[in-house]
């Protein structure tokens, strides 16, 4: 820290009754009363340095022995008052970054100035900041945060203006070049007088060492700061998107907790509502200010940072223009967040659901609509020929369509990576008992259907979400199921949703129905029923180990669910095996003729997969149908 001092007497001034006087042989003839507190002082020394002090002197009479002069509004307070007037008797002061801003506008006010005398305290005070505070990384920090205490002046005075363009430059510069104080080692006391060498240097080493620094001031100077640097242009939009966190980390942690005990703390009493809607605009206003620094290129800030600010915003009720602009950067890189920072929680009073599925929605759309289809090729026989009419200007054109297309195949590359974090997101969401099924839906159907190559894991937050909603009708149910492709399973999901007793029996012939198509795609070799087929048909108490003949005719409708009953009961006698899958799956009475599969197969698309299947596997699979043959042989 940086000091410089003026005067060579001792201190003389002492206090008496709570009035402060100074010794000397000649008594006082002037009392002057700053905010309380009197001080019996002598006219010489200093009206001869107070312009302001002489104009009031000469504007009122002296009818008493010692003239009165009061200064009730005088900047700085006592302590101000009292150095200038130390100053003016040639009593040793000192003066540093902790408090050259008050003695500068005490000296203001007073105005001691050089047209009463030559190397004026004003003149002193202003070589000492130019020379040396501006010079320092620390003093001006720590000047800069003094000027809060005395706005007005120190916007008149300049001396806000200039700390905040000293600190830019700084931050512009290269560590190597300037004079700095790193804020790690702020404990070891740093002494260095104007005229003197430093007793301790300490030079900062990372890019990011000014953002600690700065995060110590308050919000309305710190973003002045952040304006002056971003406008200079020279440091990394990264670098300012991580200062922004450590601002945002230093003040607003655990907001939710700061909010829920403001919200307690306003239903004790009006008082503390007052205060605690206070602290909740205040954090607001820095919130808002945070969001209108962030940097505009993309990566400027983490996903997960600003993923951060909108729960805070969210909690804060934040404005909706900052709502949308968080929404908006974090659409942008959507393909950075995680699960976890997506769990926003819902501050609305109009819903019940734990966490703002809206805005992930609001989110997950603006995403989709900034990337393209995934590329598509020609077919190869007739790529060649293609090659060969091509014209010069065709293969520039087609120079420009592969570019086209690499920039095409980044997005496919983030809808896939974003598909994989909704599917986890629905899979944390689907526990929420009070989520509405067209909100499950409407998010699930947000990812196309080439962003998800497998449905493993949207599989998995259906099953969820049928667990946490187990009064879902049989209508509900199908149109959850309708979301998922049963292509896509894998052999351990089928083996699952096979024995699911949640999921509707028209899933489950899906299912089954898939994993043989492929496990006869595959070649492989099937000796006995597969393990899912027998846990269906042991739930219909039917013996899977008995010849795949007609089974027994005791089974009736009543062994059958009452909620699948709908599937089975319908089915007329059947001619053939296959024409009993095409009537089970056709005679749907809950879907109409409209009715696809989520990857777009329809009814016949599937009869047909059926037939195209080796003799072995389909007549394992019709085991399963075998149980309205028997009905059907016995009418």
């Amino acid at each position: 820290m940086k000091f410089m001092k003026l005067g060579s007497r001792p201190d003389t001034f002492y206090s008496v009754e709570a009035v402060r006087s100074v010794s000397s042989d000649v008594s006082s003839d002037l009392i002057i009363q700053v905010k309380g507190s009197r001080y019996m002082l002598h006219k010489f020394p200093l009206l001869s340095k107070c312009l302001r002090l002489q104009r009031i002197c000469s504007e009122s009479p002296e009818t008493l022995q010692r003239q009165l002069i009061q200064l009730p509004d005088f900047p700085g307070g006592i302590e101000a008052f009292e150095l200038c007037a130390k100053f003016c008797y040639g009593i040793t002061v000192t003066l540093s970054a902790y408090n050259i801003v008050e003695v500068r506008c005490a000296a203001e006010y007073l105005q001691m100035t050089d047209e009463l005398e030559k190397g004026n305290l004003v003149y002193k005070v202003e070589v000492f900041f130019k020379s040396c505070i501006l010079h320092g990384w620390k003093d001006i920090i720590v000047t800069l945060q003094s000027t809060k205490a005395f706005p007005l002046w120190s916007e008149d005075l300049g001396i806000t203006s200039r700390c905040i363009e000293s600190i830019a430059s700084k931050v512009s510069t290269h560590p190597s070049k300037a004079s700095l104080m790193h804020s790690h080692s702020r404990r070891v006391r740093d002494d260095i007088s104007c005229n003197g060498a430093e007793s301790h240097r300490h030079q900062p080493t990372t890019k990011g060492w000014w953002a600690e620094d700065i995060a110590e001031l308050s919000i309305d100077l710190y973003w002045r700061t952040m304006v002056a640097i971003k406008s200079g242009g020279k440091i990394p939009s990264n670098l300012i998107g991580e200062a922004l966190q450590v601002y945002a980390s230093r003040w607003l942690p655990n907001i939710s907790g700061k909010v829920k005990a403001n919200k307690e703390a306003s239903a004790a009493s009006s008082s503390d509502s007052d205060s605690a809607n206070e602290v909740t605009s205040k954090h607001r206003l820095l919130l808002e200010s945070i969001v209108s620094l962030l940097p505009s290129e993309k990566g400027g800030a983490s996903c997960s940072f600003l993923l951060k600010l909108l729960k805070a915003a969210n909690i804060l009720n934040a404005s909706s223009s900052s709502k949308t602009e968080l929404a908006r950067r974090i659409a942008i890189q959507l393909e950075e967040a995680r699960v976890s920072d997506l769990l926003i929680p819902c501050s609305s009073h109009s819903s019940d659901t734990l966490y703002d599925v809206d805005m992930v929605q609001t989110i997950l759309e603006q995403f989709m609509s900034q990337g393209q289809s995934p590329p598509t090729s020609p077919p190869r026989s007739k790529l060649g020929i293609e090659r060969r009419r091509r014209s010069r200007s065709a293969e520039i054109v087609d120079i420009e369509l592969q570019e086209a297309r690499r920039s095409s195949s980044a997005s496919h590359s983030s809808k896939l990576k974003v598909a994989r974090i909704v599917d986890g997101y629905l899979q944390e969401i689907a526990r929420d008992t009070n989520l509405p099924l067209s909100k499950f839906i409407a998010l699930a159907d947000t990812i196309p259907n080439f962003s998800r190559p497998d449905h493993d894991d949207l599989y998995r937050a259906i099953d969820i979400y049928l667990k946490a909603h187990p009064d879902l009708n049989k209508s509900e149910r199908k149109k959850l199921c309708r979301i998922l492709d049963c292509k896509k399973l894998s052999v351990e999901a089928c083996m699952h949703a096979a024995q699911n007793e949640k999921l509707p029996l028209r899933v489950v012939v899906q299912v089954l129905f898939f994993e043989q198509a492929r496990a006869a795609a595959t070649g492989s070799k099937v000796a006995e029923l597969p393990s899912n087929i027998k846990a269906l048909l042991a739930s219909h108490n039917i013996n899977s180990s008995k010849s795949p003949g007609p089974l027994s005719t005791t089974t009736t409708t009543s062994n059958i669910p009452a909620d699948d009953r709908w599937s089975r009961s319908s089915i007329k006698s059947p001619k053939s095996r296959i024409s009993t899958l095409q009537t089970k799956v056709a005679r749907d009475d809950d879907l109409d003729e409209n009715d696809m599969n989520p990857d777009g197969m329809g009814r016949s698309s599937m009869f047909k997969g059926f037939c195209a299947l080796p003799t072995r596997p389909k007549r394992m699979f019709n085991k399963l149908l075998s149980i309205n043959r028997s009905g059907s042989e016995k009418n």
